[in-house]
């Protein structure tokens, strides 16, 4: 490091240089790695997609307690199992896109069991294209990186 004044060369502890008594600027804080800059991207985006899922759930769980009404009497079997399949893939919806908010949350708050749970519903994500697989891939370049792991567990501990 050097003096802006002077140019004399200064030691990254001093204060002012010891030639002309300048104050010297403190050395900037550095940089956050690659895994930090794209953490709290990803879990914004693993709540979004949570949301979004969260919002057909609610329509078909909702709907799957009124469709007996518009089925005719004459179907039974219909009547019987078109609001159980319905609520069926609702809940199933909802259990994803709750699932989608916790992964996003733990990995904005750096929780431990975020990484790993994120890594699975991350390879899972790879199987809905396009959105899905795009974020599946976004997941794991992020979190299968080189020492992402062993950085994610000092966030961890830090937090």
């Amino acid at each position: 490091m050097f003096c802006n004044q002077c140019g004399a060369e200064v030691q990254p502890a001093f204060n002012v240089c010891p030639r002309c008594g300048k104050a010297v600027p403190s050395a900037p804080p550095p940089a956050p790695s690659r895994l930090e800059g794209h953490l709290r991207t990803l879990g914004i985006l693993w709540m979004v997609v949570g949301l979004i899922t969260l919002i057909p759930a609610l329509i078909l769980m909702f709907l799957s307690s009124v469709v007996h009404m518009v089925i005719p009497l004459s179907e039974s079997i219909a009547r019987d199992l078109g609001p159980l399949l319905l609520m069926i893939v609702g809940a199933s919806l909802l259990f994803v896109g709750a699932g989608g908010l916790l992964v996003g949350w733990g990995l904005m708050h750096h929780q431990p069991w975020a990484r790993i749970a994120a890594i699975v519903v991350g390879v899972l994500a790879l199987f809905h294209p396009p959105l899905g697989t795009a974020l599946g891939i976004y997941t794991l370049w992020v979190l299968l990186s080189h020492n992402a792991g062993l950085e994610y567990d000092r966030l961890a501990r830090v937090a």
